[in-house]
């Protein structure tokens, strides 16, 4: 395959992605919405390059009894390929409807190229957060090497910064058995983050996971340095009881979800959290966040 010119979120994609977020549910004996129509789920294949891996049996198997019972009311998005169609959006409720037995199910048709396919899938999959750290690090990286998006290009097609980007990227540079514990949600993005740098990634993330030691911890235990034998005994350090850990262990969790700089004040009963941005985008989606607006 041709190299693609590098680019951002375009104008066509963001049109569709737009559509599909207004497109109405169809509810089950009602009159199909224009645009939605019914195909044979034998007609319908998975996209391969799909960023999601990690489908969870028990959810699965609830979605699948509420579609046994109801129907699929969200249409699906597809692309046609070949003699039928590709799944850009909606996987997971496809799978699904394979479990409830269901013959056919309603199907948005859209023309795209790869490149929109995958953008327009991790986009849907970050908008219902479904991609686990590892998974959305693996679209970004195919997006940068297979078509040319620079890290900066990505923080605006997802509107996260720049500096979100390179982090999740960072995480691709674990062993695998690391990765592997962060897809699972063993190891959480933290915890992760603070190997990436360690001599022997692999022993120590086991033994933050045997210890169940805190992002803290782990990042001296990442330097070089010992956190306690036991957590909870009464020769625990004060450092690690005091409020300045939780409070950097919050301020990177929330970090992480912005995908910004925040840093929190906190001083005797309050204090103040501040949010970094570098751009008029970051802020308005700030401010989108803030007000509960669709993003």
């Amino acid at each position: 395959m041709s190299e693609a010119p590098k680019r951002g979120l375009g104008r066509g994609l963001s049109a569709l992605l737009g559509e599909v977020q207004r497109e109405q549910p169809v509810a089950p004996d009602a009159h199909r919405p224009a645009g939605v129509q019914m195909l044979s789920i034998a007609s319908i294949s998975p996209n391969p390059d799909q960023p999601r891996r990690h489908f969870d049996d028990d959810a699965l198997d609830e979605l699948a009894a509420s579609l046994a019972a109801r129907g699929l009311i969200q249409p699906i998005v597809v692309r046609p390929r070949g003699h039928g169609y590709q799944i850009v959006a909606g996987e997971r409720r496809w799978r699904a409807a394979q479990r409830a037995r269901l013959h056919e199910v309603p199907v948005i048709v859209r023309e795209l190229d790869d490149v929109q396919t995958l953008e327009l899938a991790i986009i849907e999959n970050i908008q219902r957060q479904d991609l686990n750290a590892i998974e959305e690090a693996e679209a970004y990286q195919r997006l940068t090497k297979q078509f040319g998006h620079t890290q900066e290009a990505l923080g605006k097609l997802v509107n996260k910064s720049r500096s979100h980007i390179a982090n999740l990227l960072r995480l691709l540079e674990l062993p695998e058995s690391v990765r592997v514990m962060v897809a699972s949600g063993t190891l959480d993005m933290g915890h992760a983050r603070a190997l990436i740098t360690a001599p022997d990634p692999e022993a120590l993330a086991r033994e933050v996971v045997e210890r169940g030691l805190s992002v803290r911890e782990t990042e001296k235990l990442a330097r070089g340095g010992r956190p306690p034998a036991k957590r909870g005994q009464s020769e625990v350090p004060i450092e690690y009881k005091s409020a300045d850990a939780d409070i950097g262990a919050l301020e990177r969790h929330l970090g992480d979800i912005l995908g910004l700089k925040v840093q929190i004040e906190h001083q005797g009963k309050g204090g103040r959290v501040v949010i970094g941005y570098s751009t008029l985008d970051q802020l308005d989606l700030v401010c989108q966040r803030l007000s509960g607006e669709p993003i």
